[in-house]
């Protein structure tokens, strides 16, 4: 790993010239919170740093809400996305293991991967519902992004993880030369270690991954039927979650084929042409989530298929707070 400090203004400029030959995404604020903007030269210096999580989860930059299957998208320039939280680059880690599959890749997932180069940031502070500690991940970034990135003292620390993010810094004209100085980076393990303090303490009473999938499995009809009286099967819970990637592929003339997102929660997700619907009562659909987060996808894959990322618990029109349903349950 190499370690390459810059002065912020400095990294602007840069930036600024990057924008003719890379389509640059980063998170911007907004009158609500921030979310991601591609860039132009204006936006540059309203980049918003170390704050975890916008609005928008990554993986909508790799699987789109809707799209025609049977047509080749090909980027016309490479992507770099900037200010990318921890728990949704686990996330992706998480898909890849779907659409990167040996046997039964998606192609049009591989080549967006390929074509993107990550800079996950450091998150410097937390908002209410983050717990990505509570599932043993970290809220700083790391090798499964090609860069991590952290803004201290008006300067940007890089740390370069992967050939992709090494080819990103020359374009970028930046040299791995310039080290930051030791007492930088000792204020950045200082806030780096305050943050995961700070997590582990809001979400103590929470239980951890592997332990969850334990109580939900054993979990009797009366809790899932308490928590679902307030779901209204918006299906905005899955629709955000970084991890969740259901979807329906709709045939169309001109051969046509819509892939289009689709979430668990809706009525009829599992409905057949005979009428049969093993999801039809809420309380039914609304437990099958969280079977499939804590208990199925662990038995299937390697990664969690729940980063703690919280936006579930934001988004929620009835206001269920999926952690009060497992300290409820861990009780």
């Amino acid at each position: 790993m190499n370690r390459v400090a810059i002065p912020k203004r400095e990294w602007d400029e840069r930036l600024i010239h990057l924008l003719s030959s890379f389509d640059v995404f980063a998170p911007v604020e907004n009158e609500f919170s921030s979310d991601y903007l591609k860039l132009d030269e204006e936006a540059i210096s309203h980049i918003v740093y170390n704050k975890p999580k916008p609005v928008t989860p990554l993986k909508n930059f790799f699987l789109p809400v809707k799209e025609n299957v049977t047509i080749e998208g090909i980027p016309t320039k490479p992507v770099a996305i900037i200010g990318t939280p921890n728990c949704d680059v686990m996330a992706l880690l998480f898909l890849d293991q779907i659409y990167l599959d040996n046997e039964y890749p998606d192609p049009a997932y591989g080549k967006r991967r390929e074509n993107s180069t990550l800079l996950s940031t450091d998150c410097l502070s937390i908002q209410e519902h983050c717990h990505c500690t509570s599932y043993g991940m970290e809220p700083k970034g790391n090798e499964s992004s090609d860069i991590s990135l952290a803004l201290i003292e008006d300067q940007v620390i890089l740390s370069v993880f992967s050939k992709k993010g090494e080819k990103f810094i020359e374009a970028m004209g930046i040299y791995v030369t310039l080290t930051p100085e030791k007492s930088l980076l000792d204020r950045l393990h200082e806030l780096q270690e305050n943050v995961k303090e700070q997590l582990l303490e809001r979400n103590k009473g929470l239980p951890d991954y592997k332990q969850t999938g334990k109580l939900v499995s054993t979990a009797a009809d009366p809790i899932w039927e308490k928590y679902a009286s307030d779901c209204v099967s918006c299906g905005a819970c899955s629709a955000i979650c970084p991890t969740c990637s259901c979807f329906l592929l709709i045939d169309k003339p001109g051969f046509e084929k819509i892939r289009q997102l689709d979430t668990c929660q809706y009525p009829g997700f599992e409905r057949v042409a005979g009428g049969e619907d093993a999801l039809h009562a809420l309380s039914e659909r609304f437990r099958n989530r969280y079977m499939c987060k804590y208990v199925w996808k662990p038995q299937k894959y390697e990664q969690k298929a729940c980063t703690g990322c919280g936006r579930c618990i934001e988004t929620c029109i009835g206001q269920i707070n999926k952690n009060e349903l497992f300290i409820e349950l861990s009780n």
